[in-house]
């Protein structure tokens, strides 16, 4: 019986974890786009993230804000899925009881940032090569990109190039966005109760926001970049993370390693606020509807 708990509590995660990763890309695309465009444009291109606001507008129309939409939009649901479900059970792993503390939140949060690392690496991928486009006539779409990164260096170097500084990524990250979340959550339930109102939801997914983006700087940079680049990184992932970072030191300096952070920052808000109400919400009439 209670290995069908278990089980019929995975799927919820993973039903759940669909519907909040929607919320999220619907929500926090536009910024996500200014954000990767802070990281990746030619220096000099743009002034700061409005000046990127401005110019996207006006050279390639609104709609270029939701540029590179369709890859997360179609694969968020796989990776919201797997980190929800990868996130509940990590949690199962590293206690057997369902309140663990905020240091077991963050153990379980960093086990299942790199889990999700398998999914998030390639999706992200797509996307900041659509991104990196500026409207230009030679400007390709998600099946144009897709098939020459495939063709041209197969799976490991191509459609999962940047895997392992993703994984880098992802385990701090989500270390610090579990942990944000519940300790929100659970101040406000000291006040409030057991049932939270929607705002404190909210609330509590935009600390998760805040946190996730706070820990994984500089490495969402240095991701970026390599995943944009014209030809494979050289080496190990060690070495070339470190030369990756040493290219941005002598193009911009230190401020160069946490381009982007500010829209990251501020794109935090609603999207982590709209993934975890989402996430909470489908789960509870999951769980009403299912008795786990």
């Amino acid at each position: 019986m209670a290995s069908k708990s278990s089980w019929q509590a995975t799927v919820n995660e993973l039903i759940s974890g669909s519907v909040g990763g929607a919320a999220q890309v619907l929500v926090g695309h536009p910024l996500d786009t200014v954000k990767t465009r802070a990281q990746i444009a030619p220096k000099g291109m743009f002034k700061g993230p409005v000046d990127i606001i401005a110019q996207t507008v006006r050279k390639e129309g609104f709609f270029a804000l939701y540029k590179g939409m369709a890859s997360p939009l179609l694969g968020i649901a796989g990776v919201n899925s797997l980190l929800f479900a990868a996130y509940g059970i990590s949690k199962r792993i590293v206690s057997p009881y369902p309140q663990l503390s905020l240091r077991e939140t963050s153990l379980a949060g960093a086990m299942a940032g790199a889990a999700n690392a398998i999914l998030a690496s390639p999706v992200e991928m797509f996307k900041v090569r659509m991104q990196g486009q500026y409207g230009g006539a030679q400007d390709k779409r998600l099946s144009a990109v897709a098939r020459e990164m495939w063709s041209q260096w197969g799976f490991r170097k191509g459609v999962m190039r940047g895997y392992w500084v993703t994984v880098a990524r992802e385990i701090p990250a989500y270390a610090g966005f579990y942990t944000a979340y519940e300790f929100s959550k659970r101040k406000f339930a000291s006040i409030y109760g057991s049932e939270l109102p929607v705002w404190a939801l909210l609330a509590s997914g935009s600390t998760g926001g805040i946190a996730y983006w706070i820990s994984c700087y500089p490495l969402d940079v240095i991701k970026s970049r390599v995943q944009l680049r014209q030809t494979p990184p050289m080496g190990t992932p060690v070495q070339y993370i470190a030369h990756e970072t040493k290219t941005i030191l002598a193009e911009s300096g230190v401020k160069g390693l946490f381009s982007g952070l500010t829209p990251s920052l501020i794109r935090s808000i609603p999207a982590a606020a709209a993934t975890f109400a989402a996430f909470e919400i489908t789960r509870e009439y999951l769980a009403e509807f299912t008795g786990v």
